[in-house]
């Protein structure tokens, strides 16, 4: 993307004012998006996006600046713009660029470039009439497909020179059920890291028949009991409880200002002995992984919590100057317009030994949640609310009915401590990520896992 004497003359200048680290980075990213209602396509959109930003640290401080011109004169232009933000003592120097400690970018089977919209438009057809199939009570099928293909170049005053090649594609089919008067909605949003051939592993027509059965099985479903019960919750997208009520308190982005309840908590237990908790961005294929990342850092396999003790948090260099802490290869950001920090990649509790069925015979009255879906979450405190999707009420022991309208309710940290089971095989669901460095990619999973009480709230009563 550039020649080594321009970034030196672009990283030079970001330090002209006395920022003892700089850094530029450059993004070329090409994206299809279609949508499709009832199996009529509404929208088919191709978007081609360059640009490049410099950021300049001193200490913990740090100034951004980003343009669309990615000329020589544009780019010194916007180091100049970041380093006037900064102003410090000496002039610092560069290190001699290092290209040696980076491996080969991951490539695509299948380019996504070699694809005709009518292979993208089959996929969405195929999901909208799959869904559309289960029932006449489907009223309504939306279909939306995605696919990226970003190449990132990251260099440094500390000598990184790094490549990286990021693709990814995801379908989302979103079906609505409906007997007249009462309408209900069920989704699935399968993506992998991988080019046009992640669609030997993506069933569309698989999505839209699981979407349609949620939306079914909540349509005829009574309200959710409420009270302070046994939860289990389903793997998969399970996760986002792992992912929202906890991980983001890990990153530093919380821990480096004191916001996060797992402050000062290194080689603490903060959770069951059960629960190890990984973050891996290094997972090849996987929807939120990453080979490098946006500071140009090797990603890692990070593990968090190992048997219930903190073991590490997820930083970026600012992080790792306020903190203390070692870089993790955890710096992303949506694009050039955003100044990187520590975020997730794909998030997870590891396997257990326990059984599922176990799980749910041990557990007397409580609720099964088969499928999540969003929620709220404050770092600082932990405190969450979030919604089911799919849920079933447990009685005795045993799955006795869905229940619509359950929402669970708690903190982070009494939740880690609480789990009692761990099953046996992990799975993931894909998400998007936002925070102050925009929104990315991140993948969510656990095995099924059990929280011997929770607060789950419902509009059902007390006693069922």
């Amino acid at each position: 993307m550039i020649s080594e004497a321009l970034a030196e003359r672009v990283l030079q200048a970001a330090l002209s004012t006395g920022g003892d680290y700089s850094e530029l980075y450059m993004e070329d990213a090409e994206s299809n998006v279609l949508s499709m209602t009832d199996g009529k396509v509404e929208d088919a959109l191709y978007s081609r996006r360059q640009g490049a930003g410099v950021r300049v640290l001193l200490g913990g401080r740090s100034a951004y600046a980003y343009t669309a011109d990615t000329s020589e004169e544009a780019l010194i232009k916007t180091a100049k713009a970041a380093a006037a933000a900064i102003k410090g003592g000496e002039k610092c120097g560069l290190s001699p660029f290092d290209a040696s400690v980076h491996g080969k970018a991951w490539e695509m089977e299948i380019p996504f470039s070699e694809i005709n919209n009518k292979n993208r438009v089959a996929l969405l057809k195929n999901g909208t009439a799959a869904a559309k199939a289960v029932s006449p009570k489907i009223t309504q099928v939306r279909a939306s497909y995605t696919d990226t293909d970003k190449r990132v170049f990251v260099c440094s005053s500390s000598g990184i020179w790094s490549n990286d090649r990021r693709f990814r594609t995801r379908t989302a089919i979103s079906a609505v059920a409906s007997d007249g008067s009462e309408v209900q909605t069920g989704s699935e949003s399968p993506g992998m890291g991988m080019g046009f051939e992640a669609y030997k592993i993506i069933d569309t027509e698989k999505a839209g028949r699981e979407a349609a059965k949620t939306a079914l099985t909540m349509l005829t479903a009574p309200e959710c009991p409420s009270g302070f019960v046994p939860v289990v919750i389903d793997g998969g997208f399970g996760g986002v409880i792992l992912h929202e009520a906890c991980v983001h308190s890990l990153e530093a982005t919380s821990v480096a200002k004191g916001n996060s309840e797992f402050c000062d908590k290194l080689g603490e237990k903060i959770a069951s002995d059960k629960v190890t908790a990984i973050d891996d961005g290094t997972l090849k294929g996987e929807w939120g992984s990453i080979l490098y990342d946006d500071e140009g850092n090797r990603s890692q396999r990070n593990v968090l919590i190992k048997n219930g003790i903190l073991k590490s948090y997820l930083v970026d260099i600012v992080g790792s100057r306020l903190m203390g802490h070692p870089i993790t290869g955890s710096a992303r950001r949506q694009n050039y317009m955003f100044a990187p920090t520590s975020r997730m990649t794909n998030t997870f509790f590891a396997q257990g030994n326990d059984d599922f069925d176990e799980m749910i015979r041990t557990m007397g009255n409580g609720l099964y949640a088969k499928k999540m879906g969003g929620g709220s979450v404050n770092p600082l405190t932990g405190e969450f609310n979030f919604a089911v999707m799919e849920g079933y009420w447990v009685r005795d022991g045993k799955i006795y009915s869905p229940v619509r309208g359950a929402t669970l309710v708690g903190r982070g940290a009494e939740v880690l401590m609480k789990i009692d089971r761990v099953g046996k095989n992990m799975w993931f669901g894909q998400g998007m990520c936002g925070s102050i460095s925009g929104s990315v990619p991140t993948n969510v999973g656990q095995p099924p896992i059990r929280v011997e009480s929770l607060t789950v709230g419902g509009k059902g009563g007390t006693q069922w």
